[in-house]
Formats: C-alpha cells, sequence, structure tokens
C-alpha cells in the first residue's frame, strides 16, 4: 500500500532562522519559554541572548524564573532594583539552599535584568512542597502545606505521564503510589508556575514576559505552556536548546549550541557538614587547596575574609566567584584553640567519569 507521505521531515540543519528573524517572529508572542538543562553554560547564555534581543525590540519586559520560591519576590526585586547587593541577594533569597546550581551560570541573567531595570519573577512553588506531595500526595499534606497548592491542578496527558514515567524509574526502587505521588508534585510544579506567571501577566496587562525554566517543565507544552494558556490564553512559544533528544512538535525552536563550561572556580577542597550552627570540614580532598594550607578534619570554620561563618551557606556566599590562584584568609577553631590560614584556591580535580 503507497504511503501519502514520507514517515519523516527532514531539516537543513546548516541553514539555521536568521538571529533578525527569530527575534522578530518570537516578539508577537507574549509569552516565551526558554527551556535549560540547569548545569548546561551554553543555555544560559542562549536563554541571556534571547532576553536581550527581545528587550532590544520592546523594552516592556519582565523576566520569570524558576529558581525562586514565590515567597522570596520583595528579595528579588530589592537587587533588580539595586537596593541590595549581589551577596545581599544571594544571602536573602537563601539562593545555595533553594536552588544551589553554580550560580556564575545565572549571574549574568541578573545582572544584565538588574542593569536593564527588567522585573524578574519568581515563580516557583516552596522547596518543601513538591517533597512533601511526591511523599504522602496532595491528600496528605497538613493543613499549612495546603496553602501554597495552586488553586487549579489538572491532570497530565497520556505522553507528559509517560515522560515523567522515564524520570521517575531513573530514582530507583519504588512502593505502589510512589509514582501517582511523583506526577502530583510536578503538577504542583508546573500549575504553582503557570499560576504565578498569569497572576503577573493579568496584574501588568502591557508587558510580554520571557519564562526561563528546566525543558522538561516546556516540552510539547505539557507542563507550564498549556497550564499558563489555560489561565490566561495568551500567545506563546516554546524555544529550547541541544543537548536534549529531538522530536517532533517537542517546541516551537531549537537552539543548537555547543556546550561550553564555565571557566574553573577556586575551592577550597573541603566537604563541610552543618551542625549545632556550627560548620565543620567533614573531610579534605588529598593535595587540595585546604589540606595544603594545614587545615584538618574536624576544625571549625569561624569566618572567611572577614566574614563570620556558622553554616556551609556562609562559605558558599564568600567563595562562589573565586578563581584558582585567588587567596582567601580562613579563621578556624581547633579543639579549643582558634587559629587562622591563608588558602590558596585550586581547580577542582578533573572528572576520571
Amino acid at each position: 500500500m503507497a504511503q501519502d507521505r514520507a514517515p519523516f521531515d527532514a531539516i537543513d540543519l546548516d541553514s539555521p532562522v536568521a538571529i533578525d528573524k527569530l527575534a522578530a517572529e518570537l516578539a508577537t508572542k507574549r509569552v516565551v519559554f526558554v527551556g535549560e538543562i540547569h548545569n548546561r553554560y551554553d543555555h544560559h547564555l542562549n536563554q541571556l541572548e534571547i532576553v536581550r534581543l527581545l528587550h532590544n525590540l520592546d523594552s516592556n519586559l519582565a523576566i520569570g524564573v524558576e529558581y525562586f520560591p514565590q515567597t522570596v519576590q520583595q528579595q528579588v526585586d530589592d537587587y533588580i532594583a539595586g537596593r541590595t547587593s549581589e551577596q545581599e541577594f544571594l544571602r536573602a533569597t537563601d539562593y545555595f539552599k533553594n536552588w544551589g546550581y553554580d550560580y556564575r551560570l545565572y549571574a549574568p541573567i541578573f545582572r544584565y535584568a538588574r542593569e536593564q531595570h527588567i522585573p524578574v519573577r519568581a515563580l516557583n512553588v516552596p522547596n518543601e512542597l513538591p517533597s512533601a506531595v511526591a511523599k504522602v500526595g496532595v491528600a496528605g499534606l497538613s493543613e499549612s502545606q495546603r496553602k501554597y497548592l495552586p488553586r487549579e491542578r489538572e491532570p497530565a496527558d497520556d505522553a507528559y505521564r509517560t515522560r515523567l514515567r522515564g524520570a521517575f524509574q531513573a530514582h530507583g526502587p519504588s512502593k505502589p503510589g510512589d509514582f501517582e505521588h511523583f506526577v502530583e508534585a510536578q503538577l504542583v510544579w508546573d500549575e504553582g508556575m503557570a499560576e504565578s506567571a498569569a497572576a503577573y501577566l493579568e496584574a501588568n496587562p502591557g508587558r510580554r514576559i520571557v519564562i526561563l525554566v528546566g525543558a522538561g517543565h516546556l516540552e510539547f507544552g505539557s507542563g507550564i505552556p498549556k497550564r499558563l494558556e489555560r489561565r490566561t490564553h495568551a500567545t506563546y512559544a516554546i524555544v529550547l536548546s541541544s543537548g536534549e533528544a529531538i522530536e517532533p512538535h517537542m517546541a516551537d525552536y531549537l537552539l543548537l549550541s555547543e556546550k561550553q563550561e564555565l571557566p574553573p572556580a577556586g575551592i577550597l577542597g573541603v566537604n563541610l557538614e552543618d551542625k549545632n550552627d556550627e560548620c565543620r570540614i567533614k573531610s579534605l580532598s588529598p593535595g587540595g587547596a585546604a589540606e595544603k594550607a594545614g587545615l584538618k578534619k574536624g576544625d571549625v570554620l569561624l569566618a572567611v575574609d572577614g566574614q563570620t561563618v556558622k553554616a556551609t551557606t556562609d562559605v558558599r556566599l564568600v567563595t562562589w566567584d573565586k578563581k584558582p590562584g585567588d587567596h582567601v584568609r580562613i579563621k578556624f577553631r581547633r579543639k579549643r584553640a582558634e587559629r587562622e590560614v591563608e588558602v590558596e584556591l585550586a581547580a577542582a580535580a578533573p572528572s576520571l567519569g
């Protein structure tokens, strides 16, 4: 039996859409979703470029991000408005606890938003909520937990459930009912971010928004896009970057970019643990910067470059932008004696994987 058409579509990867044409097409949409694999530096550079292109065409633009819960919106506003420093912003939003990915991946986006006075909307639900739903389901939540649930939650379509099952099975053994709770948790994320974005669009009828989130929330529109459209009927486009398996209809545009690595970070070479309001060295990398400086397992860190340390986050706040060869002063306690050393930070050892 003859086929009506070929069982595939051919795409010439050497004939890309011109960047100005892409920008013009995206500018016809009120919402542009730009996905990411969280640790891909090139994906974040792509996101920044899309934001720049659209802002050049229409300055009445906002950015929505997955990286912060809605509860820290004021702290995000304070940084974008220039009322707080970058370090104060990271501390106030508890970035390293709430998100945790290397902030150098995201810093250029937030700095550009601050320079250009582009509002940034914290879209996510509190971190604890999806985790709780994944354990006990929505029905098992306490009253205090339920107050953060999105008001509307529509079921996942069959294709989305299939994709979620693949992600779920990668987590290892499970009990009966765990997968349904996993799906519920994903929908709390999707619907929560869609609800937050919809509220912003309703309150700001003249604005467009670029939404930066993990690609899994966007593929085929099943996660956030269709749930935002259900609430607002806003026109939208989905932009993904290379690195995922390419399938028909998964996005409106695919950005082909070579994988890039962040420049090496300057690290102490320690594994830290928080206990009783103290930050203690749990282990050291053999031959690492801290070991070379004389620090030992069990030492309690008291200050880094004059900044008081009570938790691992305090160390990360001081060192996140350091480079190999930079020096930091470490004040620490060993047994009952307080001491101080200077540490020359080193690059991480090459991965053997």
